[in-house]
C-alpha cells in the first residue's frame, strides 16, 4: 500500500531516467506480425511495482496469451513510469489503473493519450477488518468493544496511505483515540493476523481490497457508516493510443474480463502467500489449471 499514494512529481522525475530500461514491445498497426485473429503478435505489459493485484492479473493474461501464440513482454516499474511508457508506446497495456481517486492525477495528465479498455474489479477499497466471529460488525461499535480486541488496531507501514487515512479520518470519526494504533509493517500485521487466527482470538487490522488475506484467513470488513475509509474504487485496464485497432481480439477479451472476490483473492493467495511471490507466471499457470473453465468462459463471453 505504500506504493499506492506515490507523488506524481516523484514518478515523473523517475520516468525520464527509467524508461530506457522498460520493455519495448509497443507497436502500431503499421509494424509487427499479426496472428490469425487480427492482433499484433507481440504484447508489452506495464506492471506497477508492488501492486499485487496488477502483478497477478498481468501474469494471468501473460499465461493466457502465450497459450494462444502471442509473445508477451512485461516490465515492473513505478506507476508514473508505467503511464509515461504507456503513452509513449513503450508499453501496450496496463491492468491496474485505480479510479476515480488513486490515479486521478495520471488520468488528468495522460488520459487523452490512453484508451480505456474496461473495468475488471469494482470493490477496491481501504478497510478495517476483523475475524469473522468477532462480536461487532461496524466501526461505530469498535470503541465500546475495544477490550475485546486487546484495545489495539494493528496497522501497516507509517508511510502508507492506509495508515494516514486510519489515523486522520477513521480514528477521530469513530472516537478510537483511546485504542492503541500499532503502526508496523504489512508482514508484521499479517503475522499478528495469523497468530490471532491460530489462537482463536479477536483482532482488528487495517487491510485493503483486493488482498489475498481475504482468502487465507477468516476475516471480514467492518462497516464504515461515516465513509471515513473512503469510497470503493474501480480497477481499470488502459491501453496506449491505437490499442483497439492493433489488438481487436484482445480488446474484446479485456472488455469482458472481470474477477470476483473469490477468484481474485484465491489467485493472489496462491501467488503471494502459498508460492511466496517468487514466480508469478508459474502461480498463474497453476491457478488456471485449478480453474479450467475460466478461459473458456471468458472467450465465450467475449465472442472470440
Amino acid at each position: 500500500m505504500q506504493h499506492r499514494r506515490t507523488a506524481l512529481t516523484a514518478s515523473a522525475l523517475a520516468a525520464g531516467l527509467a524508461l530506457t530500461a522498460c520493455a519495448s514491445g509497443g507497436g502500431s498497426s503499421a509494424d509487427g506480425d499479426r496472428l490469425d485473429n487480427g492482433d499484433l503478435s507481440t504484447v508489452s505489459i506495464g506492471v506497477h511495482s508492488g501492486w499485487d493485484e496488477g502483478i497477478a492479473v498481468s501474469a494471468l493474461f501473460s499465461e493466457m496469451l502465450e497459450a494462444d501464440g502471442y509473445t508477451v513482454e512485461s516490465q515492473e516499474a513505478d506507476a508514473g513510469v508505467v503511464y509515461t511508457g504507456l503513452t509513449g508506446g513503450d508499453f501496450d497495456v496496463n491492468f491496474d489503473m485505480w479510479l476515480p481517486t488513486t490515479h486521478a492525477d495520471y488520468l488528468e495528465q495522460y488520459g487523452d493519450e490512453m484508451e480505456q479498455l474496461g473495468v475488471w474489479y469494482d470493490d477496491a477499497k481501504l478497510t478495517v477488518a476483523v475475524n469473522e466471529d468477532a462480536p461487532i460488525t461496524s466501526l461505530d461499535e469498535l470503541a465500546e468493544n475495544a477490550d475485546a480486541f486487546g484495545n489495539r488496531i494493528v496497522g501497516i507501514e507509517s508511510g502508507a496511505g492506509l495508515t494516514r487515512i486510519t489515523q486522520d479520518e477513521a480514528i477521530p470519526a469513530y472516537g478510537l483515540e483511546d485504542m492503541e494504533f500499532v503502526v508496523s509493517s504489512t508482514p508484521a500485521m499479517l503475522a499478528e493476523l495469523q497468530g490471532a487466527t491460530d489462537a482463536g482470538e479477536n483482532i482488528a487490522v487495517t487491510l485493503w481490497r483486493p488482498h489475498w488475506a481475504y482468502d487465507a484467513y477468516p476475516v471480514r470488513d467492518l462497516e464504515d457508516p461515516e465513509g471515513a475509509m473512503g469510497e470503493a474504487e474501480e480497477i481499470h485496464t488502459v491501453g496506449r493510443t491505437g490499442f483497439t485497432e492493433d489488438y481487436p481480439t484482445l480488446t474484446k477479451l479485456i472488455e469482458s474480463f472481470t474477477l470476483t472476490d473469490e477468484q481474485l483473492f484465491s489467485l493472489e493467495n496462491r501467488m503471494f502467500n502459498e508460492d511466496g511471490g517468487s514466480d508469478p507466471a508459474a502461480s498463474a499457470a497453476a491457478w488456471l489449471e485449478e480453474n479450467p473453465d475460466f478461459v473458456t468462459d471468458l472467450k465465450e463471453q467475449a465472442g472470440v
